[in-house]
Formats: C-alpha cells, sequence, structure tokens
C-alpha cells in the first residue's frame, strides 16, 4: 500500500469514527432518554451478574465515562491536525507523529467499541435497540462494528518504527 493511500485512508477512517463519537456526545452529557434506555437496560442485565451496585453505577455514570473515552479518543485521532498547525506556523514538533497518533487512537477506538459490539450481542439489548416502540434498525451496533473493525485497521496501516 502506497504512503499516499495509508494517509488519506487514516484520515478517512479517523473522520467516520470522530464524527460518530463526536455526534453521541450531546446524547451522553444530557442524559437523553434513548441513552438512558441503552445504559440502563445494560446497567439492570449487570444487576443480575455482578449485583445491584455495579449494576446501578453503570447505569447511573456509564454514559458519562464513555462519553469522555470517546471525547479522548476524537482528541488523540484530531491531534494531527494540531501538530501540522505547529509545523506551518515554524514550530519544529518532535515525538509524536500523525502515525503515532492514529495507531494510539485506532486501539482506543476499537477498545471502545469492543464493548459496545459485546453489550449488543451478549445482553438483553440486542443488535437492534427498541425503544417505546421504536427499532433503530441496527445502525448503532453497525456503526459500533464498523469502528471495531476500522480502528484495527488504522493501528495496523500506520507502522511506527522504532530507532535502534
Amino acid at each position: 500500500m502506497q504512503s499516499t493511500l495509508r494517509v488519506v485512508a487514516s484520515w478517512v477512517i479517523v473522520a467516520w469514527t470522530c464524527k460518530v463519537f463526536l455526534f453521541s456526545l450531546p446524547y451522553k452529557f444530557s442524559r437523553h432518554p434513548d441513552t438512558q434506555h441503552i445504559f440502563g437496560t445494560i446497567g439492570e442485565w449487570m444487576q443480575g451478574i455482578f449485583g445491584y451496585t455495579l449494576g446501578r453505577l453503570f447505569s447511573d455514570y456509564g454514559p458519562f465515562v464513555v462519553g469522555s473515552f470517546e471525547l479522548l479518543t476524537s482528541l488523540v485521532l484530531l491531534a494531527p491536525l494540531l501538530l501540522w498547525c505547529l509545523v506551518r506556523l515554524g514550530a519544529n514538533p518532535r515525538g509524536w507523529t500523525r502515525m503515532h497518533l492514529h495507531r494510539i487512537g485506532g486501539l482506543m477506538a476499537s477498545a471502545v467499541m469492543l464493548g459496545a459490539v459485546f453489550f449488543h450481542l451478549f445482553t438483553p439489548l440486542g443488535i437492534e435497540v427498541l425503544h417505546e416502540g421504536e427499532s433503530d434498525g441496527g445502525s448503532l451496533f453497525y456503526a459500533a462494528l464498523s469502528i471495531l473493525v476500522l480502528g484495527v485497521v488504522l493501528f495496523l496501516i500506520n507502522p511506527v518504527k522504532t530507532p535502534r
């Protein structure tokens, strides 16, 4: 794969991942009824396995924890834009590169979406989220699955060579 193709593919993956993560933040941070339903369903399931306290904590604080991690992941994935601006302004940032940040961000995105895919597949939440008689058609699950896979791709197409 050519270097230019890797860069373009990386930024396309970053754009999709950040769109999904950043557009979901208002739902997670505002206690939106859909978010309450999702985390409440998982929290109730967790109560039966891990006890009332852990399930209740997940229901109450899960959206904030997951949303914060998605925000942090988006910042890591978008940080190369800041590096590019600094270079354009004459700075000479050392250490982190686009490849480093996209590699780490890819792992972070995959990690959080691995949890989402797990909860869709192995809890009463299901692939199609049903809330108030409406189905999301599986869109949340498929978005999570795509980011899980694309995060691994982002990690693999951005190899970081270590000096010897």
